[in-house]
């Protein structure tokens, strides 16, 4: 791929540990290693985060199991998991119990499938690692480059970049995370944004390799090391959420978020985005890589759009006063005490004789009056 695109690169390594990137086999080959490694440490991790859980005090919300019941089972899976009113009452009648009953044995059921605090936890504290390591390796591997300061220099005698093993072994270890987070998605917590989510793990590893592919080594170090300088803080953010911390997360997401309002919507696009598209320009005539690069670039910048909205109303509930949580989160519904499951079958059949029922309940209208 390297040859089609820059047809000048070499591939040869050179003396002073210095290489040019190269598009080979054994590149692929340890990357998909190193994302299996990878994935199998997040699973161990599990291990080192179940007690740090109990020393923050992570404590599990209590939930009702629904009862065994094949026939509100089969809708469950088979058709919808929030069923309509025509539909509870149909259900009702095949499977002998009261519509209240089935609302609750829906909602009981959905919180079910629901991910646990502890999961929660471990899957954030897992992430906050990674972040924080790849953070500090990042700024390591570039903070002494005069690119990093001045982005002219960015592209100073591109095609032909030397690298280091550093930044070798950071843009190996940076594709192999995406790639685990690609595979672990399916078991990871769901979150309302699941879809964007896969966007943007796909788009970073198709912009993390094609910038490998065509020697975009420089640029791609400065947007990697970008990207985790906010996403340890979210994380952390989110393991003292769980913990029940409520101030010290609020605290570290005010921090979260003007860091990532300020890497995220000002210094990538007037920084970055101007770094990449206006001055290789001045060192190269445009080609199918920089037209794509960029693309997927302004791909991720949308993305950002979309958090940063997220982050607002975050910050505007903190602000006056409400919880903060992850608006990207379903939240547990509440269930009814014990004493109000011995009488649903009473209330189902006066409500259905005073009208229609929502959520369990008899809707009022203006023409009859309350009783208490």
């Amino acid at each position: 791929i390297s040859a089609l695109f820059l047809p000048r690169l070499s591939s040869r390594c050179f003396g002073n540990n210095l290489l040019y990137a190269k598009c080979q086999n054994n590149s692929i080959r340890l990357s998909f290693f190193l994302s299996s490694f990878l994935s199998f440490f997040h699973s161990v991790f599990r291990y080192v985060a179940t007690p740090l859980a109990r020393l923050l005090n992570v404590k599990e919300k209590v939930r009702l199991k629904a009862t065994p019941n094949p026939i509100l089972e089969k809708h469950y899976i088979s058709s919808c998991k929030h069923p309509k009113q025509a539909d509870i009452e149909a259900l009702s009648k095949k499977s002998g119990c009261s519509a209240r009953q089935v609302e609750r044995w829906f909602r009981r059921r959905r919180n079910q499938d629901r991910p646990s605090l502890l999961k929660k936890f471990r899957e954030a504290s897992w992430r906050f690692t990674f972040y924080l390591i790849a953070f500090i390796a990042g700024m390591v591997v570039i903070a002494d480059k005069p690119w990093f300061y001045d982005l002219r220099k960015v592209w100073e005698g591109y095609p032909i970049q030397t690298m280091l093993p550093s930044q070798y072994w950071y843009y190996m270890i940076e594709l192999s995370f995406y790639w685990s987070l690609l595979f672990s998605i399916a078991s990871d917590v769901k979150r309302k944004d699941f879809k964007e989510q896969v966007i943007h793990h796909v788009a970073t590893i198709i912009l993390i390799s094609f910038s490998w592919c065509t020697n975009y080594i420089r640029a791609g170090t400065l947007v990697m090391a970008l990207h985790d300088s906010s996403d340890y803080l979210l994380e952390s953010a989110k393991m003292f959420n769980y913990a029940g911390w409520k101030n010290t997360c609020n605290n570290i997401f005010i921090v979260f978020a003007m860091v990532f309002i300020f890497t995220r919507l000002i210094i990538l696009p007037f920084w970055i985005l101007h770094c990449t598209i206006v001055y290789p320009l001045d060192h190269y005539p445009p080609f199918f890589g920089y037209y794509f690069f960029n693309l997927m670039m302004l791909i991720l910048q949308s993305l950002h759009i979309f958090w940063a909205f997220l982050i607002i109303r975050m910050a505007q509930k903190f602000i006056t006063g409400k919880v903060v949580e992850d608006e990207r989160s379903d939240r547990d519904e509440t269930d009814n005490s014990d004493e109000e499951d011995e009488k649903p079958v009473a209330a189902a059949g006066s409500a259905t004789k005073n009208g229609p029922l929502t959520n369990g309940h008899p809707v009022l209208n203006n023409n009859h009056r309350k009783v208490e």
